[in-house]
């Protein structure tokens, strides 16, 4: 499976992956807003993990690479860890892949992914109040802030917003994102 944007192809998580994936979970900028730096250990069983969603659900969360120089980007929803309310559609960069735009190009196409392939009916994007550039992400997505949501153990002392968005909003949104005017 692969979904291709402009700049990004996006896939299921493989073995290489793990060295860039490591990096970007071992990164104080990127887990400042998003959780808990992790160390090798801890990012090898995220990937084993995200890996074996894929294998029993036959989807889950996408490794980001970019087709120009083939490096691995970050990754992106969708995802639903155990307890969750819903599909989450979530999105993390190495820094130095930051602000170029390409949190967008990939968070629309895990979207698209959520609602064209999966049928969600709605997706959320759980963020912490600090966390300025995810806000701005689902406000240009078009997800609304429903405020504060309580998570299953072990996240239900951290607060998050849950941010939504309903298929039928996506449809809008999406033509919103991809008209010559946005």
């Amino acid at each position: 499976m692969q979904i291709q944007t402009s700049r990004l192809i996006l896939r299921p998580p493989i073995k290489d992956d793990f060295e860039a994936w490591a990096l970007m979970e071992a990164d104080e900028s990127v887990k400042a807003n998003t959780g808990a730096v992790q160390d090798q250990r801890e990012s090898w069983g995220q990937l084993l993990s995200i890996a074996g969603h894929w294998s029993l659900m036959g989807w889950g969360s996408l490794c980001a690479i970019e087709k120009s120089s083939g490096r691995f980007v970050g990754r992106f929803g969708p995802s639903k860890p155990f307890g969750w309310p819903a599909v989450e559609i979530g999105w993390m960069l190495l820094p130095e892949f930051q602000g170029k735009g390409l949190a967008v190009e990939g968070a629309i196409a895990a979207m698209d992914f959520a609602f064209s392939e999966l049928g969600e009916k709605r997706v959320i994007h759980t963020i912490r109040p600090a966390n300025i550039a995810s806000r701005k992400l689902a406000q240009k997505l078009g997800s609304n802030n429903l405020g504060p949501i309580k998570l299953p153990a072990p996240f239900e002392d951290v607060l998050n917003d849950e941010w939504s968005q309903t298929s039928e909003e996506w449809v809008r949104s999406r033509q919103r994102l991809t008209s010559p005017m946005s």
